[in-house]
Order: structure tokens, then C-alpha cells, then sequence
């Protein structure tokens, strides 16, 4: 039996966690385990005692590895010709037991209310798998290693313990984490009380109330606004319970803000019944009677809301995220807004301040961008402390007919292993397991800091709204749920029998619901008003701003040569890199005015006066420490030693006394979750520079969803105003389609509303001046910066230090040689961009002298003004010619086409000279880019052909 046991898929190969399990029976008593375990791990490894005995060592990580070789080997052959070996036998198969059901137990917990599944046949869960019979069942055994309060038990009672703990409605996934300490915890945590739930009388009152409010809420709106979409929680009651459980108790351990993040199912439950929002309010935006006055605005069950709750603890307030209908893509916002929070209060643990996340079955599961904000959970530039993920799992996901199609895993949740991260499940026909469940994740992220997951397991009631039919695709689930009686008042008549409330006490809370949604009355109580936090955040300043507010962005000549000093200016001890020692050498130079000024330099010198202003900024990206083209070096490793603490020097963290702080991090490579979690910082923090960098400027692709949903189209749809910054290197130098363009035209298409602006500076006081003006100026709208890649170099591109100390950001550049007679153009050649370097060369080799060339540094919003004084100053100017490197159906030519009509006279002709239209946004082959760019500069000075426009 041993040999065919130690055989079997789950023990085969050197099974960790259970030679973990016997190896701590082995530890607190050697007599627990059988002579040859005991033989075996007296010899694996010894090590020398502090007496100078040899003393058994108490690492695992020797023990399993030692084990995993063995088993190679074959099975451990057993001695089975004695009754003490027999005992040793049933001794090691007990605890193998105990391992089976910490590890596999949750397979056969009770956790569908629909108990629609049959337990699945996991032999190691049986006592008759390891040879025991009934005759065994009373014989006591050592159970020292668990926490069931006893250290011998019979086999009987010790079968119970495990069923209980791991069997009921409430069990937990955590015998995968590799951290001990940890894995104890949970044992200790769920053996201690066998995973059952002890409250008292009016704490179990008090969850009827919520599960009624629950319910009560869905069933009024269903009777009221019949087929109008709200996406119900009913099947799914015990949530809010759970929420109130979480709110209550993160107040009673000192949380004071909790961000919350959740898709459409169940939101309008939330609003009311946890965030206190007044159900007259929410019945308005059913009846259309509620005040719109947003641009565009968004359906009932995206909006945000906050507030603030009487907790123990006191105050705790409460933000719950706008979200779109990609479920799970507000998942890195959330992550974002809590980091900037814990920032302000200087909670470095997020102690004060914690995130929550709740997520359907299908999404979790599905989503991409759930995978990329675990990753950044434990990292440093992005952990929040901990986030309480929680589950509505309603076992169907969307729509999913078939169960096969659900998911490649076993749970949804399984992805939370990916980061070692405990999952609670439980049965959310059992109100007060769910409840006890979220204590239990509350005070694990508290310890540990660290992520949890409570999966309730429920079902949905209707359908995925309220305008469909399941049971044309479900028909089978939903016969089953037709017949539910609905968990409110399956608990109501549990505490009923067990005279917790009187004979129809449960109906009363019911018609009294009802009545205070039929007033209009909030149900949540006590919701503080007028309530003004210390850390709260005064938006007044920065809102109905223009874009055309001025801001003074020049810096004094001796604050300028003071910043550059200590920018350039090194420890003495530390050793650079040489190539990174020219580069500092160069800026010492810059900053005294010796040589111009490039783009790096630029760029620090906006950073450095911002920093030294009272400004933080937060720069994060796949390589921004660096910068992808090793132009900005704003974190300097050191050549002479290797420590991650005093091996790097960085210089903007050093330029005033009292400056504010400077946070450079290289990302890991994520762009959705990333550019999302920025997003979310600078939502919560206005006062910041929060810029997100790609590596590429195509590799905003991988966030586009962001872009749409939040960036552009924020502040219409929810008011939300954001100054977040995004940098996405952009040009043609022949280096293929996924690194030339950042997709302009994207951004271009999505420019409604003053909703965001999108530039292209070309040199370095432009930069210098234009990443000033995003703080100083209060007008907070997200910033896309396309920023070169060769222009970081260029020569032409480097600016003369008087236009750091004077001046400010110019949406257009006019012609900028001043020999040309303004009287002799008659065409005006506009560009963004790199371009323009390649059109004054080929201008100057042709020789040619009746065009001018204008830059257009921002694109949008569009500066008509600049545009049209530009264009008056060449009285015989004929013709227009919109120049850009990218293909004809990408970049600027669409968007521009329109506004440069608007500043057209009579007889004038606009044209077009680029590259062809293309399904790719360049070429590959170096020698056809050659051929383009030729071609595209001929004809930007050429004879006027193909897309023609007369006004």
C-alpha cells in the first residue's frame, strides 16, 4: 500500500508541501513519523549545534530537494513484518492525511449554492486510501502539528477537524506559498476555529440586515424600472455584507481611505448600501430627472462615487472608481490612485490607506491586464500594501453555455497564485462564512501585507441584465435557480429557527427596506457630511482652466546656473561610467553657457526647477532610469561597486534642501497596467508630475485600452480631470514598424472637447518649457508628448541658453532664417517634428528659396491664432504643403487637413507630401525608408500633385 501510495500523481516526484508537512511532524516529535522517515531525515542533513553537538537543521529547502533525488530512485521500500512497524505505518499516513486535506480538501468543500456538482473523486481524501478501516477510527494518534487544540486525537475526531476546517462552506488555497510562516498562519488561522464562523447574536442581526438591504434594493428597482439595465447582484447577496465587514473592520484597524475598484455587477448596490449614495439620487438617473451637465457623461453603473462612513476607528473614506466596461481595466487605476494616497500620508505600508478589488468569475480569469497589476503588487514603485481582491463568482462568467468554455483552469481565482496569494472560498448561501472569510483576508493583508482573494461563490439571479432570457442558453442552471428561495431569506429562517430574531422578524426588515426606499432614504447610517479630511485633496484651483492660461516658464540666469551646478556635480567618491562622465561633463558646460543645450539637459533642467519649486514628479517606464536612448542618465550606477543601496547616485534627488521628491522607476514590462496605475496617481494627486514613458512609442498599443476609456475621454464622461503625462519616443529613422511611430493618428482621432493635448516639440527649450508649463500652469489635462529619438543628438536641436531664461513653450515655430524674404514664398511648407531637420537640408543642398518652413509644436488643441499670424506674414504665399513623415492614412494630414483650411485665403491650395498610405506604420527593408524619405522631401518642394483642396 506505501509503495503504490508514494507511487500515486499526488505524491509521485517529491510532493513539496506534503514532505514539508511530515518533515514538521518529524521536527516537534520524532516518534510521529516512521523508523526509516526517522533514519531518513536524521542523516539528510546535520549541522553543528551551538554547544558543538550536532544538531538537526531545520531548513525544508535541503530536505525536499534530497527527497525529490530519491524519489528518482524508486519508491522507499517499507518494513511491514511488525506491529510497531504497522503503527509507524498508520502514524506516517495520518500525516500524509493531514497534508491531503490542507492541500486538496477545498475540492470537496460545500461552496455551490446551486449544488449542482457531485464531489470529485480525490482518492487521498479517504481514510481507505492509506489502509485504514473502520476499526481504525479510534485509535489515537499524535496531532501535535495541527491547531485543533489537542496534540493526540482519535482518527475519528481528527477526520471531522479536517472535514470541517477544509469540507464546509468556507475553505482556502494557501499550501502553494512558499513562505512558511505564512502557511502556518492559515492553518493556525483556520484549524484554530475548524473555518467556522462565531458571532454573537446582534452581529448576526446585523448581517441580515445587510443581506436584506441587498436584496432589497435589486428587487425594488426590478419592480420599479422594469427591464431597465442595472446588471442585479441578486444570487450574489452576500457581498455586501462582505463589503460592510471589510469597511467596518479595515476602520477598526486604522485604515482611513479604502479605493475601490469594481465592474457593472452589483454597482448600483454598492452605491447605496455601502457608499450611502441617497436612493432619490439613483432613482433620478433612472427617471432622467438627474442634472447632466458633463459633455458626454456615462450610464448609472460606470459612475464613481465617494464618501465617507463611521467606522470604530473613526472616519474612513471611501472612493469608488469610475470604470468602463473592460471589466477588469480599472484594476491598475485603483492600484495607482491608493499609491498616490499612501504617498501623501507618508504610508509607506499602507497602513492608512487600502485598495479593493472586485472581479466577476470570467473577467479575473480573462482579463490580461488582472495578470499585469499582480505583477506590480510586490514591486517597488507600485506596491500598495496589500490589495483585498474579492470575487462575485456567479459560476457562468458572461454568458458561458458550456462549462468547458469557462476557463483553462481549475478556479478563477487560480491566477492569485502566480503571486503567491491565499484564495478563501466560500459558499455565499452562508452569509456569515463569507463574513468570517473577509476577517480572515482583512487580517492576513494587515500581517502580511500582501495580496488575498475571497472567492463568493453565488449565481445571478437574472440575467447578464436585465433585458435577457438565460434560460435560453442555461436552461438547465436556471430551472434550479427558479426554484431558490434567495439567500436573504434562507438566513433569515436559520436565525429564525435558531431563535436569533422572532417568528417573521425577517419580512418585517423586508417591508421596512421598502419603505425607505420608497421615502428615498439612505440606508447606510451613519454616512458624515460635510466631513473634510486632513489629506483630502482641493480640486477648485484646477478646474474650468484654459488652455491658453499663461504660465511663466523662463528661469533666472542664477537659478539656472545653480540647478545646472548641482546636477552636474558628482560625489566625490563615486565612479561613473566614462561614457556617462562625458555626458555630466557636457551639462556642466550647458549650464554655464558654453555649448547649447540638448534635449537631456533640457529635460533635467525642467525636472531640477520643478523639483526645487515645490513640484514632485514621479517618472516611471520599461527603461527610464536611463532613458531608452541613454540620453537622460538620471540614475547613475556606480563602476566601483555593486550595492543596490549605495552603488547609484541620483542628481535630481539632490538639487535643494527642502525640494520635493523625485521618484525615477524603470517598470517592469508592462505597458496596460502601468500607463493605468499612472493614470490613477495623478487622478489622486493633481500637485505631481506623473509622466509614463514607453520605450517605445508603439508600445502604447499594449494600453490602448487606457487611452480611450480613461485618458481621453475621462473628463466628459465622469468630470474627472488628470494631468498625467505620456512620453512615446516618435520619428522615422528606418528602424521598422514597431519602432518609428507612436501612432499620432490615434491620438489625433481621439481630440474632442479640449480633452487632452498632444505636441511634438523639436528642441530642447521646448521641452524645457513645455514640461514647466503642464505644473505651473493649473490647467490639468493628460499631456502626449511624441519625442524624437535622433533629435535627442541633433545638433539643430539644442537651444542656446537664453532661451531657457527667456521666452516660453511656442505652439508654432515660424521660419527661422531670417535671410528669407517673406515677400519671395509663395508656398509654406507646415511639418511636426523630426521632419522639419529633413526639409531645411534639403531645402539648403537644393538651394530653393520661394518656400518657408513652419513647425506646428502642438497639435491640439490647434493653435488657429499662431497658425493664421504665421501664414499673413507671406503676403503671396499660393500654396500649402502639409508635410510628415508617416504614411498618408496615419500621423496628423487627416486631423490637419480642416484646420488648416480655416486659415486659408481665397485661391489658396493645400497638398500633401509623405509617405503612401500604408497598413503598416513603416517599412522594413532600410533601403525602401531610404527611398520614401527621399521621395516625400522632393515632393514637399515639388510640383503640387494628388490630394488637392481650393477654398
Amino acid at each position: 500500500m506505501m509503495q503504490s501510495y508514494r507511487g500515486s500523481s499526488y505524491l509521485f516526484g517529491g510532493n513539496a508541501p506534503y514532505v514539508e508537512e511530515l518533515y514538521e511532524s518529524y521536527l516537534l516529535d520524532p516518534t510521529s513519523v516512521a523508523q526509516h522517515w526517522r533514519d531518513y531525515f536524521d542523516n539528510v542533513v546535520q549541522v553543528p549545534a551551538v554547544d558543538g553537538s550536532n544538531g538537526r537543521d531545520i531548513a525544508h529547502a535541503p530536505i525536499v530537494a534530497s527527497f525529490a533525488e530519491r524519489a528518482k530512485q524508486g519508491p522507499i521500500k517499507t518494513i511491514q513484518d511488525s506491529a510497531d512497524s504497522e503503527m509507524g505505518r498508520k502514524r506516517v499516513a495520518v500525516q500524509q492525511l493531514i497534508a491531503a486535506y490542507r492541500n486538496v480538501g477545498n475540492r470537496w468543500a460545500n461552496l455551490d449554492p446551486l449544488k449542482r456538482t457531485e464531489r470529485p473523486d480525490i482518492p487521498e481524501l479517504n481514510p481507505s486510501f492509506y489502509g485504514f478501516s473502520d476499526g481504525d477510527m479510534d485509535i489515537v494518534f499524535n496531532t501535535s502539528n495541527t491547531f485543533f487544540g489537542k496534540n493526540n486525537m482519535t482518527l475519528r475526531d481528527l477526520l471531522q477537524a479536517l472535514r470541517e476546517t477544509y469540507c464546509g462552506t468556507l475553505t482556502a488555497e494557501f499550501m502553494y506559498i512558499a513562505d512558511q510562516k505564512i502557511k502556518k498562519w492559515w492553518q493556525e488561522k483556520l484549524e484554530s476555529i475548524r473555518s467556522t464562523p462565531k458571532f454573537t447574536n446582534e452581529q448576526r442581526r446585523q448581517i441580515l440586515d445587510r443581506v436584506t438591504a441587498a436584496e432589497g434594493l435589486e428587487r425594488y428597482l426590478q419592480a420599479k424600472y422594469v427591464g431597465q439595465k442595472r446588471f442585479s447582484l441578486e444570487g450574489g447577496d452576500s457581498f455586501i455584507p462582505c463589503m460592510d465587514e471589510l469597511i467596518q473592520g479595515a476602520g477598526k484597524k486604522g485604515v482611513q481611505e479604502i479605493v475601490i475598484g469594481m465592474a457593472h455587477r452589483g454597482r448600483l448596490n454598492v452605491l447605496v448600501n455601502v457608499l450611502g449614495k441617497s436612493p432619490k439620487d439613483l432613482f433620478a438617473e433612472f427617471d432622467h430627472t438627474a442634472q447632466e451637465d458633463l459633455p458626454a457623461g456615462d450610464v448609472k453603473y460606470h459612475q464613481g462615487f465617494s464618501s465617507d462612513i463611521s467606522t470604530p476607528g473613526g472616519p474612513v473614506h471611501l472612493s469608488l472608481s469610475f470604470n468602463p466596461s473592460h471589466l477588469e481595466i480599472v484594476n491598475p487605476v485603483v492600484e495607482g490612485s491608493a499609491r498616490a494616497r499612501m504617498e501623501r500620508r507618508n504610508d509607506a505600508k499602507g497602513d492608512q490607506v487600502l485598495p479593493v478589488l472586485v472581479h466577476g468569475d470570467a473577467a479575473i480569469a480573462g482579463q490580461g491586464v488582472m495578470q499585469e497589476t499582480l505583477a506590480l503588487s510586490e514591486v517597488r514603485g507600485y506596491s500598495t500594501g496589500g490589495t483585498v481582491h474579492i470575487v462575485i463568482n456567479n459560476q457562468i462568467g458572461f454568458t458561458t453555455s458550456d462549462p468547458r468554455d469557462l476557463r483553462s483552469s481549475l478556479y478563477c481565482t487560480d491566477i492569485m497564485k502566480t503571486i503567491d496569494s491565499p484564495v478563501l472560498h466560500v459558499n455565499g448561501d452562508d452569509p456569515e462564512a463569507v463574513v468570517l472569510a473577509t476577517q480572515l483576508a482583512l487580517e492576513y493583508r494587515t500581517q502580511f501585507k500582501k495580496d488575498v482573494a475571497v472567492d463568493i461563490i453565488c449565481f445571478r439571479k437574472l440575467g447578464h441584465n436585465e433585458q435577457d432570457t438565460p434560460a435560453m442558453t442555461q436552461p438547465l442552471m436556471y430551472s434550479i435557480i427558479a426554484t431558490h428561495p434567495g439567500t436573504r431569506k434562507l438566513y433569515a429562517d436559520r436565525l429564525e429557527a435558531q431563535g436569533v430574531i422572532a417568528a417573521g422578524a425577517g419580512d418585517e426588515m423586508v417591508k421596512a427596506y421598502r419603505a425607505a426606499m420608497d421615502a428615498g432614504k439612505q440606508t447606510l447610517d451613519p454616512v458624515l457630511s460635510n466631513f473634510k479630511g486632513k489629506f483630502a485633496v482641493d480640486w477648485s484651483p484646477f478646474l474650468n482652466k484654459k488652455w491658453t492660461d499663461h504660465a511663466d516658464t523662463a528661469i533666472p540666469l542664477s537659478e539656472w546656473k545653480r540647478l545646472a551646478d548641482k546636477l552636474s556635480t558628482l560625489p566625490d567618491d563615486f565612479k561613473a561610467h566614462p561614457l556617462v562622465q562625458k555626458v555630466y561633463t557636457d551639462r556642466a558646460a550647458m549650464g554655464r553657457g558654453e555649448i547649447n543645450v540638448d534635449w537631456g539637459m533640457g529635460e533635467a533642467m525642467a525636472f531640477a526647477s520643478l523639483l526645487a519649486s515645490g513640484y514632485p514628479i514621479r517618472l516611471s517606464g520599461e527603461d527610464s532610469g536611463r532613458g531608452t536612448f541613454s540620453h537622460r542618465h538620471s540614475v547613475l550606477h556606480a563602476q566601483n561597486r555593486e550595492n543596490w543601496d549605495t552603488g547609484t547616485h541620483i542628481p535630481l534627488q539632490h538639487v535643494s534642501k527642502d525640494q520635493a521628491p523625485f521618484t525615477v522607476i524603470d517598470s517592469i514590462l508592462s505597458e496596460e497596467a502601468v500607463l493605468g496605475f499612472e493614470y490613477g496617481y495623478a487622478a489622486a494627486e493633481p500637485n505631481t508630475l506623473t509622466i509614463w514613458e514607453a520605450q517605445f512609442g508603439d508600445f502604447a498599443n499594449g494600453a490602448q485600452v487606457v487611452i480611450d476609456q480613461f485618458i481621453a475621454s475621462g473628463e466628459v464622461k465622469w468630470g474627472r480631470v488628470n494631468g498625467l503625462v505620456m512620453m512615446l519616443p516618435h520619428g522615422y529613422e528606418g528602424q521598422g514598424p514597431e519602432h518609428s511611430s507612436a501612432r499620432l493618428e490615434r491620438f489625433m482621432q481621439l481630440c474632442a472637447d479640449t480633452n487632452m493635448q498632444v505636441v511634438q516639440p523639436t528642441t530642447a527649450s521646448q521641452i524645457f518649457h513645455l514640461l514647466r508649463r503642464q505644473m505651473i500652469r493649473q490647467f490639468r489635462k493628460p499631456l502626449i508628448i511624441m519625442t524624437p529619438k535622433s533629435l535627442l543628438r541633433h545638433k539643430d536641436a539644442a537651444s542656446p541658453l537664453i532661451e531657457f531664461t527667456k521666452g516660453e513653450f511656442q505652439t508654432v515655430i515660424p521660419e527661422s532664417d531670417a535671410s528669407i524674404d517673406p515677400q519671395s514664398i509663395e508656398r509654406v511648407i507646415i511639418c511636426s517634428g523630426k521632419v522639419y531637420y529633413d526639409l531645411v537640408k534639403q531645402r539648403t543642398d537644393k538651394k530653393l528659396e520661394n518656400a518657408a518652413i513652419v513647425r506646428i509644436e502642438q497639435l491640439y488643441p490647434f493653435p488657429h491664432k499662431a497658425v493664421a499670424n504665421v501664414i499673413k506674414t507671406y503676403p503671396n504665399v499660393t500654396e500649402l504643403v502639409w508635410c510628415q513623415d508617416e504614411p498618408q492614412n496615419q500621423g496628423a494630414w487627416f486631423f490637419v487637413q480642416h484646420n488648416l483650411l480655416e486659415n486659408m485665403s481665397e485661391g489658396m491650395h493645400l497638398g500633401y507630401a509623405g509617405r503612401p498610405a500604408s497598413a503598416s506604420p513603416a517599412v522594413g527593408y532600410a533601403h525602401l525608408h531610404q527611398t520614401q524619405q527621399k521621395a516625400l522631401l522632393t515632393a514637399a518642394f515639388g510640383k503640387l500633385k494628388g490630394f488637392v483642396i481650393t477654398k
